[in-house]
């Protein structure tokens, strides 16, 4: 009986092994666990890598990019505005040939197509800039040719209901200012209004959507009325290379999550 007994632990004890075995590779469709996550890490993580990183990269690059853009026009700027300012001709110029370029007009406002450029803030206080075309002297009639002038902020009232008061003066004026290219690309919060009543309050000075608007001919440029000019409001301009450590900062937050993507899979790869 006790051989017996000894016999039969026997079998049960060498069975132990080949069954836990075989559950372990069953369990990896005949590969070893181990080597299944090597393999996962080294295709799986790989590929997550080759694409991850292209694009961290090409976002970091977007940001760059805008920085070196805004740092370039602010050198523009900052070269021009030394520069004797320039009549402004009426008849239609170059946008860039003109961009940040300090000019006199002389001409007579026309208020009934002005509009009040919405959101803007002064030091923590909502308003508006204060846009009104000008109709450039030696140009006569409906196709006579006018420029939009950004008059400056003015506060907004207690309720967006009811409109500031928009002082403007009659008959001719001479202005100095300086000419910047309009915007093509904006935010809005919903739809622009497209009905045929003017309307004055905008989101952004689109000058193409102006241009559908009104039925006379425009310069392809706005004018920021100079502090020392009469007829405007508050008028502190912002610098184009305004903000330009954020898109830095973004750079550098983008590719670090480049080497970031490729140091943990490294990590994974070469850990033992």
């Amino acid at each position: 009986m006790a051989s017996s007994a000894k016999t039969t632990s026997s079998l049960i004890m060498g069975n132990v092994p080949e069954s836990s075995n075989g559950l372990e590779h069953a369990s990896t469709g005949g590969v070893p666990a181990s080597a299944a996550t090597r393999r996962f890490v080294i295709f799986g993580g790989g590929l997550l890598v080759a694409v991850l990183v292209p694009l961290f990269v090409s976002l970091g690059n977007w940001q760059w990019n805008k920085a070196a853009v805004k740092e370039s026009r602010q050198a523009l700027l900052d070269v021009r505005a030394k520069d004797v300012p320039i009549r402004l001709a009426a008849t239609p110029v170059d946008t860039e040939s003109l961009r940040y370029r300090r000019v006199t007009v002389r001409g007579t406002f026309e208020p009934q197509r002005q509009i009040l450029i919405d959101n803007r803030v002064h030091h923590d206080q909502a308003g508006y800039h204060v846009v009104t075309p000008l109709r450039i002297e030696g140009t006569a009639g409906q196709e006579a040719l006018r420029v939009l002038v950004n008059r400056g902020w003015v506060p907004a009232g207690p309720s967006r209901a009811t409109l500031p008061e928009i002082a403007t003066p009659d008959g001719s004026v001479e202005l100095l200012a300086t000419a910047v290219a309009p915007g093509t690309r904006f935010f809005t919060l919903g739809a622009e209004p497209t009905g045929a009543e003017w309307q004055t309050v905008w989101q952004n000075l689109d000058l193409a959507r102006y241009r559908t608007r009104v039925d006379f001919p425009l310069q392809p440029i706005v004018l920021e009325l100079d502090p020392a000019s009469p007829a405007g409001f508050v008028r502190e301009w912002p610098r184009p290379d305004e903000r330009i450590e954020r898109h830095v900062g973004y750079a550098w937050q983008w590719y670090g999550f480049a080497a970031a993507s490729v140091g943990i899979w490294l990590f994974f790869l070469l850990r033992p």
